[in-house]
């Protein structure tokens, strides 16, 4: 038997809308407030089975959940990341004008550019028209161009041009300019501020972003070398299967695991001259170089390395005529990237071959680190782990880290 086919007319404005069954507006907020409500609920429990004010030498480690569990995950972003000052790149990316670069911080997409002028602006890099991601990687461009309808703005962030409008009502072309974000530079790191409340494009004044960011050590990593007179090298990127706090507290442990996963950057140094400062928002590890071991290892490492911890994900490293900084980006509750970005002394910039040396050596230690960090992740998805403990005369930098962390995820 032949099935008859009827043609379907949709006619606009003929018929009564039907009730397709959607839920109202109300039930759709109360849904979502529940669903919110048994969020926090469970995340509250979380952020509290950690106590800060238990000294290191009787506190136990935060619990797994804060490294495995996906909503606890996203109240970091929030509580942590969408807050205060966050490096994002450095001002090598932008060094000239029309120069821009974008990334990504959670959910959040931006841009960061030069303008005409020189001055240094960032934006959500979304286009206000249907929400197209409007730039990607890096290099020099004149004005955004949206890849999707051609709408188009200027480094300023304002609508230059909306193609193909006609006929769209109570449309006033200043409201639809770029989101703009507020952005300031500190030595060669460029940071910006994603709260709300900082929309404005007015100028950031850099010593209050110094001493919102760094507190009372930013002259102390300033007169140890962390300024803008090095030349940039390179950058390398690193995806790692771990949570972004694994990468951190293996950072934080005081060189506790150097002479175990490290023993060749550990021949290099004097292990028992570690020390250990810690600052408001800063935690600084220190060692001497074991100058005597060879000569190749006194060239690379210097006199002493000095280890700069930045909450919450930024490390800066300085050592001999070399700095690094390591960057450290959450993908997920088990997943994360590390950029590196490489400095080196002016005087050494042409030396191709001391560069090459050094970068294989480094990155044979960040091997060794992901080789670490991502077995640390499996154990903490294991059943058999909950809560461990911290080696007091070593691991303080780590537990002022967690107490930190502590302290934004309670606001």
């Amino acid at each position: 038997m032949a099935m008859q086919l009827k043609p379907f007319t949709l006619r606009l404005g003929q018929s009564q809308p039907r009730n397709l069954n959607f839920p109202n507006k109300h039930q759709i907020v109360t849904r979502c407030s529940l669903r919110d409500s048994v969020s926090n609920t469970h995340n509250h429990k979380l952020v509290h089975q950690f106590n800060p004010k238990i000294p290191i030498e009787e506190a136990v480690t935060p619990p797994t959940s804060w490294y495995t569990d996906p909503s606890f995950f996203h109240l970091e972003l929030h509580r942590i990341f969408y807050t205060g000052w966050q490096v994002v790149g450095s001002t090598e990316q932008i060094k000239d004008a029309l120069d821009f670069f974008t990334g990504r911080l959670g959910d959040v997409e931006f841009v960061v550019c030069r303008d005409e002028s020189g001055k240094v602006r960032a934006f959500h890099n979304v286009c206000r028209h249907h929400a197209s991601l409007l730039a990607s990687g890096s290099g020099q461009k004149s004005c955004f161009v949206c890849p999707y309808h051609g709408w188009t703005y200027g480094l300023n962030g304002a609508l230059l041009k909306a193609n193909r409008i006609s006929g769209m009502r109570d449309f006033n072309v200043k409201d639809f300019g770029l989101i703009p974000i507020k952005v300031a530079t500190w030595g060669p790191f460029v940071l910006v501020n994603l709260e709300k409340e900082s929309l404005s494009q007015n100028e950031v004044d850099s010593h209050n972003v110094a001493s919102e960011w760094l507190g009372s050590c930013s002259e102390i990593l300033s007169t140890n070398g962390v300024d803008s007179s090095l030349s940039y090298v390179c950058r390398r990127e690193y995806t790692i299967e771990c949570n972004w706090k694994v990468f951190c507290d293996n950072y934080l442990d005081g060189g506790y695991h150097v002479p175990y996963a490290h023993k060749g950057l550990a021949s290099g140094l004097k292990l028992d001259s570690y020390s250990i400062s810690m600052f408001e928002r800063v935690s600084i590890q220190s060692c001497e170089s074991n100058s005597g071991k060879s000569e190749e290892n006194y060239d690379r490492l210097g006199r002493k390395a000095i280890y700069a911890f930045i909450y919450p994900n930024f490390m800066i490293n300085r050592y001999g005529p070399w700095m690094d900084t390591n960057l450290v980006l959450p993908l997920g509750p088990n997943k994360c990237q590390v950029v590196f970005d490489y400095y080196l002394d002016h005087s050494l910039k042409d030396d191709k071959d001391y560069i090459e040396n050094s970068l294989q050596d480094s990155e044979i230690v960040q091997m060794e680190d992901i080789v670490l960090c991502e077995g640390v992740q499996k154990g903490l998805q294991s059943p058999a782990y909950c809560v461990g403990r911290y080696a007091p005369r070593v691991e303080q930098a780590m537990h002022h880290f967690h107490c930190l962390l502590y302290e934004n995820l309670t606001k």
